[in-house]
């Protein structure tokens, strides 16, 4: 049994929440490149632009790409022969969220739901583990800014609704989105499990590498379509018109229970923020 003190697992979390605020993924960044290319509209060209002149300044001065630092989202793949010794994983994930924001002069976001006060250090943060084979920990940290979160959905489908009832609500989640979720965005596509399970298959769809598909072409073709269909719409980056609304589609699925056929869409803004390590 391997082992790792907690102390490890805060250093690296802390170093994470900056990497992930000041550094854009270079499959984002590629992709933002990709898309200046062949963006159809004057005033398109020039918003994608600024938006990777703004990600070079925050690389090159260690600045966040956003003013908002986003929720702390940890994402855990725990080897079942490792374990963590002298303190708790969890505690250890908030305090290296607590030193991180605090080190890295990120804005601390968080606070309780009604009286707004805010926490002061930007945790909770909201973790998923998996577990897995072997004795590693893989550490995900995407910060997840409120724009984009407020603009994702959720809805239990009649399964009569079928495959165009998931493409009409993915579209009309984007319509009403508008502007909203700072576009060009990228849409994850939750399909089946349960109501508490679907938009976390969502969320964890936005974490795929640009240029991926899914692994089942059928799905992998309804990626390229709610794309294309997408794009249509005429959003275009800060939702100022284009062709450019979405740079991907991303949809991850699971079975689900033969009465229900959940559904949810979660939206990231241009500035697709994550950072992974494996220790």
């Amino acid at each position: 049994m391997r082992q790792i003190h907690y102390s490890e697992v805060i250093a690296v979390v802390a170093q994470l929440c900056q990497e992930a605020n000041f550094f854009l993924p270079e499959d984002v960044l590629n992709a933002l490149i990709t898309a200046r290319s062949v963006e159809k509209s004057s005033l398109g060209r020039i918003v994608l632009d600024q938006i990777l002149e703004n990600a070079r300044i925050a690389a090159e001065e260690k600045v966040p790409i956003c003013q908002d630092c986003g929720m702390a989202i940890v994402f855990l793949e725990l080897g079942a022969e490792l374990e963590i010794t002298g303190g708790n994983l969890y505690a250890a994930i908030d305090e290296g969220v607590r030193r991180g924001y605090k080190e890295g002069y990120l804005r601390k976001s968080i606070c309780h739901p009604f009286t707004r006060k805010n926490t002061g250090d930007n945790t909770p943060a909201m973790i998923y583990i998996d577990v897995v084979p072997g004795n590693k920990l893989k550490i995900r940290f995407c910060p997840k800014g409120a724009g984009s979160e407020n603009m994702s959905a959720i809805k239990m489908l009649s399964p009569s609704d079928g495959i165009e009832g998931v493409k009409k609500f993915a579209i009309e989640t984007v319509k009403s989105a508008g502007s909203n979720p700072c576009p060009p965005i990228i849409v994850g596509v939750g399909i089946g499990g349960t109501f508490e399970r679907v938009p976390l298959l969502a969320k964890k769809a936005l974490l795929r590498p640009f240029g991926s598909k899914n692994s089942d072409s059928e799905l992998a073709a309804l990626e390229d379509e709610l794309l294309e269909k997408i794009n249509c719409l005429g959003i275009g980056p800060a939702g100022l018109g284009g062709s450019t609304t979405a740079l991907s589609v991303h949809i991850e699925m699971l079975p689900c229970h033969i009465a229900s056929l959940p559904v949810a869409i979660n939206i990231n803004c241009h500035a697709a923020r994550h950072k992974e390590v494996t220790i």
